[in-house]
């Protein structure tokens, strides 16, 4: 409690608090838009945070997340089409809650969902993350091995719809990431005699190519301008509805806030699957599931408690292990990278400042985010119209001149192309993302591990399968797969 009360004071200076409201009403804007993420928010500011202090950083880069789950339900609400895809399931009763003419009502609803569901799993982040980070800290190479697999299988067994096509992205992943120096030896590896290459493809350029510029591709593709009479207009009055009603569906977001974070902590699944799972979950263990879809609070709750539920969830493998829970939590740890610091058990241990600051902005950008978007709930709404003609070449130039200021070099401009052309035909063939983008942040992990283990072990691979936690992972990896597997082959025996 200590160190949380620290962490909160050192956020609680002007410069952060500024920071932390700046960032989360931006991100706010960006999940509001259609078009634009919490995670491409995050891309753009991360280049900023260069000059930064580590805590300042993340107080800004915490707020764009947080701003930027929860903005999508503005969009969603009023204008029936999600703002980002964690706010997909808001639109199901959301939309119609607006068309019946209680649009301020669905605001308020999901305004209080999300606050309640984020702080639920901020909670639960910093209850477990002291306890999974000390069991962490007795791994040894042989377990992080063990571990980086797991979730790389975890990822690639999240592409239910074509398992094939999750592996492949996870395996080209590690492909771009050994591209370089080797780590232990120093071999330089696939540079084909340039000089750029020895450095290796680096995190953010990708993460800026990947997710940034493939959704200005993409988006650049799609001719639809949003008019001003296309979106609902509202009143609203205090949050829009009676607590009495609100505190009936108490457990109905206790289950979705708990639904989020479960999910959140699993490794690449995150808050896009969150909201649907848990709104299907409402929907099924509700007395009058023929109400679902017609516009009822249930489930705008489900849907908005659970996705900003799984913010605090993702963040307990990166701030415990060092893998990142989702996209916008592989930035952040490509942010920590940037100022020296490696997610993990060791964080905890050597920076608690830091641990703790992070648990402190977490508490100050959700209550930001409460009032921001109860206040400024007309502006945002406005800020639909902006036509995409006006942001995509702002975008654009954004991601390059960041890109290129975080190392000086104009070969990381180049790649961020390079990656977005990757990223559109991922798009275009189907191919899940985010398998590819944590293939390439744990591919080195494993690595590095498996050659460490090796060593010490002169070269046998015994120890993987006689170490009890190690065995354990390697277990659960097969597990995924062959779960995965069998769920496919029943889906295609029914079809």
């Amino acid at each position: 409690m200590d160190l949380l009360f620290q962490g909160l004071a050192t956020m609680l200076t002007l410069h952060n608090i500024l920071l932390i409201f700046f960032g989360t009403a931006l991100g706010i804007v960006f999940g509001a838009i259609p078009g634009l993420t919490a995670t491409m928010a995050v891309v753009l500011c991360l280049p900023l945070t260069f000059g930064m202090e580590p805590l300042s950083a993340m107080a800004l880069l915490v707020g764009l997340y947080i701003g930027g789950i929860s903005g999508g339900l503005i969009s969603a609400i009023l204008l029936n089409v999600p703002g980002t895809p964690s706010s997909i399931a808001t639109t199901f009763d959301g939309s119609p809650m607006a068309k019946h003419g209680e649009a301020g009502k669905a605001l308020g609803i999901g305004i209080v969902a999300s606050f309640i569901g984020g702080l639920f799993s901020i909670l639960v982040l910093i209850l477990i993350s002291p306890l999974l980070a000390s069991v962490a800290l007795k791994f040894s190479p042989f377990e992080y091995f063990a571990l980086a697999v797991f979730a790389i299988s975890m990822v690639a067994g999240m592409s239910e719809k074509n398992l094939e096509k999750g592996i492949l992205s996870s395996v080209l992943g590690m492909m771009f990431a050994v591209v370089g120096t080797a780590p232990i030896d120093g071999t330089a590896r696939f540079t084909f005699g340039h000089y750029d290459l020895q450095a290796g493809f680096q995190l953010v350029p990708l993460l800026i190519g990947m997710y940034a510029l493939t959704e200005v591709i993409e988006a650049a593709g799609v001719r639809d301008t949003i008019q001003k009479d296309q979106v609902h207009d509202y009143s609203i009055k205090g949050f829009g509805f009676r607590w009495s009603e609100f505190l009936g569906q108490k457990w109905n977001l206790l289950r979705s806030s708990v639904i989020g974070t479960l999910i959140g902590i699993m490794p690449g699944v995150g808050p896009s699957l969150s909201n649907i799972v848990s709104y299907l979950t409402a929907k099924n263990n509700s007395k009058y599931p023929e109400k679902f879809g017609t516009g009822i609070m249930d489930g705008i709750i489900a849907s908005e408690a659970a996705n900003n539920a799984s913010i605090g969830g993702a963040m307990v493998p990166l701030i415990t292990l060092g893998i990142p829970g989702d996209a916008t939590t592989a930035l952040l740890l490509g942010a920590l990278t940037l100022h020296g610091l490696r997610p993990g058990p060791l964080l905890m241990k050597t920076n608690p400042q830091i641990v703790y600051g992070i648990f402190g902005a977490l508490l100050i950008s959700n209550v930001c985010m409460l009032a921001i978007e109860y206040l400024g709930m007309r502006i945002f709404s406005r800020l639909l119209i902006i036509q995409k003609q006006y942001l995509l070449p702002v975008v654009v130039t954004l991601c390059v001149i960041g890109c290129i200021g975080i190392n000086n070099r104009v070969f990381d401009a180049i790649t961020i192309f390079l990656f977005a052309i990757v990223g559109y035909l991922f798009k275009k063939f189907d191919f899940p993302i985010t398998p590819m983008v944590l293939g390439f942040i744990l591919g080195p992990m494993a690595e590095e591990n498996l050659r460490r283990a090796l060593m010490f072990s002169k070269g046998s691979f015994l120890p993987f399968f006689t170490r009890p936690i190690s065995l354990c992972f390697l277990l659960a990896s097969v597990a995924v797969l062959l779960l995965v597997l069998c769920k496919k082959r029943k889906q295609e025996k029914n079809t």
